[in-house]
């Protein structure tokens, strides 16, 4: 078994002992919080080991990516196909949503029940503790352009750190052989970094094992069987999604992308266990290098599909905002729902760098159709389990997406022969 594969099953163990271990102490423990907040600690590490990681590896590879290009037209038409991708698959994940919370409508026996039940929807006047500020225009150039780089990545603003990266690699490239020795320097940074990442992930299967057993212990399992049904067609739509995504693939790539989803199956799982897409960002980065996509383009298309093609969270927001107007008795006509798709087309792209991005875009939402926010409170109880699954299809459809870019540039390796020792030194 490779080191690889021993990751894999290590994480896929600790997924199932913390559902054991967390349905233990719920069922036995007077006060599971106590519990709770003792895993929360150490999944917060892990995710801050994994932050710790993303500015200096964004920077590093995206800035020794452009400079390699050399030519600003290139990074120019490149980054005209990857959003070309995004906006493709944006549409896909948001009318996917659509279409399926309207066939399954969900929200309705919610609304049943609360017709019989008065307690069962919160009150329209609630708050549900979600701000539904940072996405007017003003805050998502705030998000994208740095008034400090440094600040950017102290606070991890990775598209803020994609912009800053772009000027500085093009300006590299335009300066010619005097930059050599800076492209050479952080080209290093680089392989550091990649070395530092193989370190961290040790600590996956523990933080794994950690986040999940907190939230059994603290909620358990009677959250997923209340909200089952809800889950369970979340769930399905996920799954066709994926199949959606990788239809798309296989259309631009061929039958080979089947073998990428076999390379970013520890990346997808890291992120489902953790829901967290962007502690996967450095092992979907390294499988992409390996299953054949050169470092450069790799580098510069997978920080920006961060940004903006968040594929499961989009579908989430149609899913989850029809729900809940679903839950109060709120008919929201056709026409309003394709203006309800436009509006989080939109309000989507500026997810990035906001906490819990996908609550605070439905949030946004709600008030634009004149549903209660409040109907956020129905969610947040699992949300975590919804995110997990939204996490894995960001890896997932960010994946993709740069393999076609690929493609269509040309920039395609047999993944054997170009990136054979690709764990220890992904770039070239």
């Amino acid at each position: 078994m490779n080191n690889r594969n021993r990751l894999t099953t290590y994480i896929l163990v600790g997924l199932v002992l913390g559902i054991a271990v967390g349905y233990v102490v719920n069922t036995t423990v007077a006060n599971p919080n106590g519990f709770a907040d003792t895993m929360s600690l150490v999944t917060t590490l892990f995710l801050r080991l994994i932050k710790m990681i993303i500015a200096p590896l964004v920077f590093s590879t995206l800035v020794v990516g452009i400079a390699k290009m050399g030519d600003a037209k290139e990074v120019g038409r490149i980054g005209v196909k990857a959003l070309g991708w995004f906006i493709i698959a944006s549409i896909i994940s948001l009318t996917l949503g659509l279409i399926l919370v309207n066939i399954f409508r969900p929200g309705d026996a919610l609304h049943l029940a609360a017709q019989q039940a008065a307690d069962v929807l919160p009150a329209t006047t609630a708050s549900s503790g979600i701000s539904a500020s940072g996405l007017t225009l003003k805050e998502f150039v705030t998000h994208l352009v740095p008034a400090s780089i440094v600040d950017g990545m102290a606070k991890n603003e990775i598209l803020q750190i994609v912009i800053f990266s772009i000027f500085f690699g093009t300006g590299a490239a335009a300066v010619g052989a005097r930059a050599n020795a800076l492209i050479e320097a952080v080209d290093g940074v680089a392989h550091v970094m990649l070395k530092v990442t193989g370190y961290v992930m040790n600590f996956a299967p523990v933080a794994v094992f950690a986040a999940v057993a907190g939230v059994i212990a603290k909620s358990g399992v009677k959250v997923l069987s209340t909200y089952g049904v809800f889950m369970g067609e979340f769930y399905l739509g996920i799954g066709l999604l994926w199949v959606l995504l990788t239809l798309a693939g296989i259309l631009f790539v061929g039958p080979r992308i089947l073998k990428l989803l076999a390379e970013l199956r520890e990346p997808t799982l890291i992120a489902f266990s953790c829901a967290s897409s962007e502690a996967a960002f450095p092992k979907t980065l390294e499988g992409l290098e390996r299953w054949g996509v050169k470092n450069r383009l790799a580098a510069f298309v997978l920080p920006i599909g961060y940004s903006f093609n968040l594929d499961g969270s989009m579908m989430y927001c149609t899913f989850a905002t029809v729900f809940i107007a679903q839950a109060y008795g709120i008919h929201i006509p056709f026409g309003d729902q394709l203006v309800m798709m436009l509006v989080l087309m939109l309000t989507s792209k500026g997810m990035a760098g906001v906490p819990r991005a996908s609550l605070v875009v439905i949030a946004a939402t709600l008030g634009q159709f004149h549903i209660p926010e409040a109907g956020l409170v129905l969610l947040l109880g699992i949300d975590h389990f919804l995110d997990m699954a939204r996490s894995a299809t960001n890896v997932i459809g960010n994946g993709i997406a740069t393999a076609v870019v690929a493609k269509w540039e040309g920039e395609l390796t047999d993944g054997v022969a170009a990136n054979k020792d690709i764990a220890t030194a992904p770039l070239r």
